[in-house]
């Protein structure tokens, strides 16, 4: 799908085929091959530019199959045409030639039969003369007549699986021809796949992704700026490299993407699974980073929430179905097993009689996907005005919305749909011109009067009494200011109040609504901190089991007077905990600071930390496959939350396995935010002199040079995914031939035996595809380059949709057990809960 502007490019996937080339010194740097001449097998034709590179190819493990395609010359790997993709070559004997008719032919010199032709005379009235065929630098093979130039045929008007800067996805309404891609049947055979992008032209035009008969995914209307899923997409952009634009005219109506000539190469690949993937060349690494999927997560798979249902990723629950306002489910007992597909059915009836007069009306539904236009009417001309009438004196008109946007205010133009509304979703930076008018009957607006109502009746009786409050505490703390001294612990030393000394020492964070536990409860709570009620300790300190007077269990971390970690640490904690709130990170209570103490209440899990498990010969067994697997999406949900859904970017920056803890059904939750970072605007990258951390953990930029980014926790929950499917912490006593975890995987990966990395107690409930995809991400995850590593957004989606990795892994340096051998010291990288986290003082 088109490409997001502001997307990070450090996402690296290459296609996992990698082919195969059979070079002849015979070969030709030559762009053009005209009538008098061939290919063979062997030889090539190169664009001017050296950019593309036409011949022939087998891919791996597939030697005895031929196909003649043009490719990137700097990644051969990286095929953007096949001619032949249905109809093979048994053997090297394969000639390119162009015929007198103007056409290319694919040659079997052995059989003598034409394995393929472009057959494009048929596009001239007349015969043409002798012609030339041409690779030009923009991937695009052109065969023209020789004497006047016209072109016969081209590459461009025939894609595969591939589209190119200047190449179209559309239709042309005049002559019926149509340009889509068509997935390949795997990633080594170019056969035609079931899967096929294409242009939806009825309409507002919006680009549509189908597997067989069935429709996977779609965009959105083109609203004049951006398809409607995809608010981040410009129309056009003098700072974007590849500016995205949808033509919409008599003989064409089609999406293309452009490259600036400073920009790096570019294509927009739809693979064997239905993904598409825009991917950028990396030049120094030699590697295609991605800068865009569709679909990307859950709620772009088509219709997930059936009729009027709304789907919502960044839900708190694993349940992202809603209805849409005025709505129920059809059926509840389905959708409380996770079955959508019925949809979802009006709470009350319209009021229509067909004459005109109604007393129905309109709500407003912001930031979301426009439905599909299967079931619509588009009226470019009209106004906002005309479509709301119209579509009042239509019974059977649902909703409507703005058909273009461009010009401001609530948009021109109408978009009116029939009978139902199907596939919308909120959408991630959706702006407020996303608006999609939804019918209600005049009742629904009452009670949506009423709740209004109801809410400001408490609302606004309670923020009186909060002000008024707030007015005697103020003056309270000002009378305590002045008498001086503050009240005395019985040990001579001075103890701010409670509430007084929270505020001080958090200050005036905008938006912090923490409750304020007294020291007198969590005494009470924890039995005086007794040794029975410890659950462990951590480098902030000790940990209690709790019981609170409401009979809460509840978990509380103690600042230790000799702890590493201060008040900078436990104000970071509170504010920024405070802020997340996400179904795999845990949740924060409370606090309470009294004297110096420094107390932070949270969720009691009840089965601890994952380390407790996964490192213990017995409790381990506990964790079958699936309980792992699911621990492993968990972990990446709660990243990629913290990184990119929220409205923070956060760096943890001790990620491990004893700060990943379980509840009671096994679920993953994020702990220990105290030495966390927030990133703001475009930073994507900051350095510290002071490291924080557990060895193993750490990412080499991180532990070596206090450079730290997204991809420096990437780095650590590669490490934790390796240690799950495993059972083996990163700097094992079992290792004997290896420094580590990671030397381990890598040696087992590149024999071909990943497989043999998983825990011997698991083995009977393992999931071979699942695990090996898995190890996959792990050995990407761990990548010395930071550029190397993926973005949470796509391991998540890897783990989510069974979906193919083109990145190849390289041998990670094992630099945590070089950097501690080069330290002079021998950490040991036990990571539990008794565990103290490390943190380094460099540059002193």
């Amino acid at each position: 799908m088109p490409r997001l502007p502001s997307y990070p490019v450090t996402l690296i996937f290459l296609p996992v085929f990698l082919l195969s080339f059979r070079a002849s010194a015979a070969g030709t740097a030559s762009d053009t091959l005209s009538s008098s001449s061939n290919i063979t097998d062997g030889e090539t034709l190169v664009s001017s530019g050296s950019t593309f590179t036409l011949g022939f190819f087998s891919p791996t493990g597939v030697p005895a199959k031929r196909y003649l395609g043009i490719w990137f010359t700097a990644s051969p790997d990286a095929v953007c045409w096949v001619a032949n993709r249905d109809s093979p070559l048994n053997n090297t004997s394969g000639v390119l030639v162009v015929g007198s008719t103007g056409s290319l032919r694919l040659l079997d010199g052995s059989g003598g039969h034409t394995a393929w032709s472009s057959n494009s005379n048929t596009t001239t009235t007349s015969s043409p003369g002798p012609s030339v065929a041409q690779l030009l630098d923009s991937g695009n093979l052109v065969v023209r007549e020789q004497s006047s130039g016209d072109v016969l045929w081209q590459s461009f008007d025939h894609p595969s699986n591939t589209l190119l800067a200047g190449m179209r996805i559309g239709k042309n309404p005049q002559t019926g021809a149509e340009w889509s891609l068509t997935s390949w049947r795997a990633s080594n055979d170019p056969t035609t796949g079931d899967c096929r992008t294409a242009m939806d032209t009825r309409g507002l035009p919006g680009i549509v992704s189908w597997q067989g008969n069935a429709k996977k995914y779609q965009t959105g209307p083109w609203n004049g700026l951006w398809f409607s899923g995809l608010p981040e997409v410009a129309r056009v952009s003098n700072t974007d490299p590849y500016p995205n634009e949808v033509v919409v005219r008599a003989d064409e109506i089609a999406y293309h993407f452009d490259a600036r000539t400073d920009a790096p190469f570019s294509r927009l690949v739809l693979n064997e699974v239905g993904v598409v993937q825009h991917l950028a060349w990396d030049p120094a690494n030699l590697l295609w980073n991605i800068l865009v999927q569709a679909p990307k997560d859950i709620c772009d798979n088509y219709a997930k929430c059936g009729a009027f249902g709304l789907c919502n990723v960044n839900t708190a629950s694993t349940r992202f179905c809603s209805c849409v306002v005025g709505f129920s489910p059809v059926n509840p007992s389905q959708w409380s097993l996770g079955q959508y597909g019925s949809g979802c059915q009006r709470n009350v009836p319209l009021e229509c009689h067909g004459n005109g007069t109604t007393t129905d009306g309109f709500m407003v539904v912001r930031g979301v996907k426009l439905p599909d236009t299967d079931n619509a009417t588009v009226d470019t001309g009209a106004t906002m005005e005309q479509c709301r009438a119209r579509c009042l004196a239509n019974c059977e008109c649902v909703a409507y919305a703005a058909a273009d946007i461009r010009g401001g205010g609530d948009g021109s133009g109408c978009i009116m749909w029939t009978n139902y509304i199907v596939d919308i979703r909120y959408v991630d930076k959706g702006q407020d011109r996303d608006r999609l008018y939804l019918k209600l009957a005049r009742s629904e607006f009452d009670i949506a009067e009423r709740n209004r109502r109801g809410v400001a009746k408490i609302v606004l009786p309670v923020t009186a009494s909060l002000l008024a409050a707030m007015a005697v505490g103020m003056y309270l703390i000002w009378i305590c200011k002045l008498r001086g001294p503050r009240q005395n612990n019985g040990n001579g030393k001075k103890v701010m109040p409670s509430t007084e000394s929270t505020s001080n020492e958090l200050g005036d964070e905008e938006d912090l609504e923490i409750p304020s536990f007294s020291f007198r409860d969590i005494i009470s709570a924890t039995n005086n901190f007794s040794e029975g009620n410890m659950l462990g300790r951590g480098g902030f300190g000790k940990v209690y089991k709790g019981m609170l007077p409401n009979n809460r269990e509840v978990a509380i971390k103690r600042l230790g007077k000799g702890s590493r970690q201060g008040a900078e640490e436990f104000r970071n904690e509170v504010v920024l905990i405070a802020k997340l709130q996400h179904r795999n990170l845990v949740r924060l209570l409370g606090c309470c600071i009294h004297g110096d103490e420094r107390l932070l209440i949270y969720e009691y899990l009840p089965n601890k930390s994952l380390d407790c498990f996964i490192f213990d010969p017995t409790s381990k067994r506990a964790l079958d496959w699936p309980t792992r697997f699911k621990i492993i999406k968990g972990i990446s949900r709660g990243l990629l939350y913290l990184q990119q859904d929220s409205r923070l970017t956060i760096i943890h920056r001790d990620i491990k396995t004893s700060n990943i803890l379980l509840d009671a059904d096994m679920s993953p939750k994020i702990s220990d935010f105290g030495m966390a970072r927030i990133f703001g605007g475009n930073q994507q990258e900051a350095n510290t002199i002071r490291v924080v951390g557990t060895y193993g953990y750490m990412s080499p930029e991180y532990a070596m040079d206090g450079a730290f980014s997204v991809k420096s926790d990437t780095y650590s929950f590669g490490v934790i995914l390796l240690e799950i499917i495993s059972g083996l912490k990163i700097t094992s006593t079992q290792f004997t031939s290896f420094p580590s975890l990671l030397a381990y995987a890598w040696s087992l990966w590149k024999d071909g035996k990943a497989i043999d990395l998983v825990d011997s107690s698991i083995v009977e409930t393992c999931s071979p595809v699942e695990a090996l995809r898995c190890i996959h991400i792990g050995l990407l995850c761990v990548q010395d380059n930071p550029n190397s590593r993926p973005l949470m957004s796509s391991v998540v989606f890897i783990l989510e949709n069974e979906t193919t990795l083109g990145s190849v892994p390289k041998q990670p340096m094992y630099f945590s057990q070089w950097y501690l051998e080069a330290q002079g010291t021998r950490e040991n990288a036990n990571s539990s809960m008794n565990d103290v986290s490390i943190s380094v003082l460099e540059g002193r």
